[in-house]
């Protein structure tokens, strides 16, 4: 089994990219953001609490992304593995995502960061508000305020997977195929 950590800031790519690896490598996609648009829209306890955070432009707390993904993985039992698109974000995720994984008899293979700088993201991610109809696209100040959060509690993420010789960082400017063909150097040495 092949578990793949896929992380960068908002606007990096992550979703695009995580389409063609999910297919190439017959992967599991599950991106922690169409987990919360899940349970925004069906209106789950857990949807509600995070819509507070996410309206902010704040990082939700990770008991409820923990939560929202641990019953996510377990809706596929047969997988050849999982691409994890935005998750973990901070090192308690981390660790908690180590255990449940190792509780499965699993583990995360490799961390992949795609990188790319602020002033290109936050041009792509107005650009993407213009037809996402996601408010945090919208406002630039509330995607600063993204960027902020990711770098107080997601950078540290790069020291913890380095730790364990897991981490890639990969260029996240380019076209797609571009981008894709970096990636899939990367994993094809892990595989």
């Amino acid at each position: 089994m092949t578990n793949i950590v896929l992380f960068g800031k908002p606007g990096a790519g992550k979703g695009t990219q995580a389409e063609f690896l999910k297919t190439r490598y017959n992967l599991t996609h599950i991106s922690t953001g169409d987990v919360f648009r899940y349970n925004l829209k069906n209106e789950t306890a857990l949807g509600k609490e995070a819509k507070e955070y996410m309206d902010r432009g704040d990082l939700v707390p990770d008991e409820l992304t923990i939560k929202m993904l641990q019953d996510e993985v377990e809706k596929h039992p047969d997988t050849n593995g999982f691409l994890f698109d935005g998750f973990p974000r901070t090192i308690a995720q981390a660790e908690a995502l180590d255990r449940f994984l190792e509780s499965k008899g699993w583990k995360v293979n490799a961390t992949i960061a795609l990188e790319a700088d602020d002033e290109v993201l936050v041009q792509r991610l107005l650009e993407r508000g213009k037809t996402s109809g996601r408010k945090d696209d919208q406002d630039e100040n509330l995607i600063r305020n993204r960027y902020v959060e990711y770098n107080e509690k997601t950078a540290p993420l790069m020291d913890y997977y380095q730790n364990q010789y897991k981490f890639y960082a990969v260029n996240g400017i380019g076209s797609i195929a571009e981008i894709t063909e970096r990636l899939s150097l990367v994993i094809d040495k892990i595989n």
